[in-house]
């Protein structure tokens, strides 16, 4: 008898966290400088029931003019995925590259129009390496482990993007 055939499908796309901050405002409308953005990305997947996962990919784009806040958006946008019959030591990379790849472009267009709609012109997210991402996340658990078992303090796991 074969194996079972692996199953992923996309079961549900959607925002599920969404937050648009003008601190500054109406003042800020005035600066005429170029503004300097920083943006923070985070993946993150779990399971949520048997053969299905959540797989959220959170970023946080803060816009500065020397010290003013322009903008601070965070978006948390979450997909809900059927996955079965894949081999355990494949699941990391499925909900680390694969799941955030097909998140991602919902994500960019998510920030860009709140970007946007906050008058504001629109912020492009640059395409992102999920695969260099979840390596590095990787290798830098592993140091961390490293550290760890030889006694000295904890760092804490941040990718930045």
């Amino acid at each position: 008898m074969s194996d079972p055939q692996p199953v992923f499908n996309i079961e549900k796309i959607y925002v599920k966290d969404l937050s648009l901050e003008l601190p500054n405002a109406p003042r800020i409308f005035l600066e005429r400088e170029a503004p300097e953005v920083n943006v923070q990305l985070h993946t993150k997947g779990e399971r949520i029931e048997e053969g299905m996962y959540e797989v959220l990919l959170t970023v946080t784009v803060t816009a500065k003019v020397k010290e003013k806040t322009l903008f601070l958006v965070e978006v948390r946008e979450a997909g809900i995925f059927q996955i079965r019959n894949i081999p355990e030591t494949d699941m990391d990379p499925v909900l680390g590259i694969a799941c955030p790849n097909i998140l991602f472009p919902y994500l960019r267009e998510v920030v860009s129009d709140v970007v946007t709609r906050g008058g504001f012109p629109a912020v492009i997210l640059n395409p992102v390496n999920f695969e260099a991402l979840y390596h590095q996340g990787k290798q830098q658990a592993e140091k961390n482990a490293a550290v760890a078992a030889n006694g000295a303090p904890d760092q804490e796991k941040k990718i930045t993007h």
